[in-house]
């Protein structure tokens, strides 16, 4: 049997898909470690199965101005985190490879120091593309920025891997999984394996009122991820009143664990809570014919449309506009503008996924695609494969 070592950064949507290609692993017999700058991250969406866990540095600690967009919110996520991050791992990585001892690393696509240590040690390595985004060349008609990003990635190198190396730590020559179809995110650059969403099961709890939800009426879930609670407020209340608007045919649930919103006297329309068992909601709705709003982050646009459940999305940054524009061009939703969209045009899209059966349908199709992909079961196999040819 064979070790893998996944190195993540600290990011929800990234381990989740990570979670369940490492959990099939293990299922067959193989030895999984992970490595993070958030242990404690890991071993609470991992479970008792997450195996060791091996502390890299610390996380970088910078605020994002809220109202940065565009090719400058890139450059922060650059300059003030992802290169930072690799920084700080990378020494720890290197200590949890000649700890563990792998046969092959799974680095995070966003987590360059896995790429790039495993380079210089010489191992075999698969990126974890946990969003699509940048496997369809999204700057292509950005060449400056993407001389920027190549410059900046030289210099990474230089600093923890192998001068001589030629790879781009985000693309593995070796394997690249990517938790999407064509379907959904179009074609891609040669040599992209699409294994679809690994959607595994997550501890459901038992604190959501199951109860409250009205079985005639439709069900609209809104949520904006764990890492935009920052900059949410103003979108959540255009959500609430948008769904109050339509009170009679729709019940609405908002996540906000920030707790953005004040708090309101609707309950009986309109439910506002931390947290939400998401899985099994989304089932739900795709059983009863609901809809989700989001910030089209890829985990929640692929965890929706596993379920065949149409979305309206509304990006905020980083790649999300990206994976909106796949959510819109696919027809499997709308997409509306974040900063600017009106209660108005927020009810309008929410009427047009609920009712217009060309998204549902769309949401259909991409969900048969996903599921024909194998997931985290086809994900192992190609690690298998990967580290039998290397081994």
């Amino acid at each position: 049997m064979s070790r893998f070592l996944f190195v993540v950064p600290p990011l929800t949507g990234h381990l989740n898909p990570a979670v369940g290609v490492a959990a099939e692993l293990t299922a067959r017999g193989h030895r999984v470690a992970w490595a993070c700058v958030e242990p404690e991250l890991v071993e609470r969406l991992a479970g008792p199965a997450a195996g060791t866990v091996f502390a890299c540095g610390a996380a970088p600690r910078g605020e994002r101005p809220a109202d940065l967009r565009g090719p400058q919110a890139l450059k922060f996520l650059w300059e003030w985190y992802l290169l930072p991050l690799a920084e700080a791992m990378a020494p720890g990585v290197r200590a949890a490879v000649e700890a563990f001892r792998p046969q092959a690393v799974v680095a995070d696509q966003q987590a360059f120091a896995g790429a790039l240590v495993a380079e210089r040690l010489g191992l075999p390595w698969a990126t974890s593309a946990t969003t699509s985004a940048e496997l369809t060349d999204p700057l292509a008609g950005l060449p400056k920025v993407g001389e920027w990003l190549d410059g900046r990635l030289a210099e990474l190198r230089s600093a923890i891997g192998d001068p001589a190396g030629t790879a781009d730590p985000r693309f593995s020559p070796h394997l690249v999984l990517a938790f999407s179809t064509p379907e959904l995110a179009g074609e891609a650059r040669p040599g992209v394996r699409w294994v679809g969403p690994s959607i595994t099961s997550r501890p459901c709890g038992s604190d959501f009122p199951w109860e409250w939800l009205d079985g005639g009426r439709a069900t609209v879930l809104v949520t904006l991820g764990t890492a935009n609670t920052d900059v949410g407020g103003r979108f959540l209340e255009v959500c609430r009143s948008a769904l109050r608007e339509r009170a009679d045919r729709v019940q609405g649930v908002i996540v906000d664990p920030g707790g953005a919103l004040e708090p309101g006297s609707d309950d009986k329309d309109v439910l506002v809570l931390p947290h939400v068992p998401q899985l099994a909601l989304l089932a739900r709705l795709e059983r009863r014919g609901g809809a989700v709003v989001c910030h089209a982050g890829h985990n929640s646009v692929c965890e929706a449309l596993w379920h065949g459940v149409p979305l309206v999305v509304a990006p905020i940054r980083d790649d999300q506009p990206v994976v909106a524009g796949q959510v819109a061009d696919a027809g499997a939703g709308v997409r509306v503008r974040f900063g600017r969209v009106t209660v108005r045009q927020l009810g309008a899209a929410i009427d047009s996924v609920l009712d217009e059966p060309g998204h549902r349908a769309a949401a259909g199709r991409i969900r048969t695609a996903f599921r024909a992909a194998g997931g985290s079961t086809a994900a192992a196999t190609h690690l298998e494969d990967l580290a039998g040819e290397f081994g």
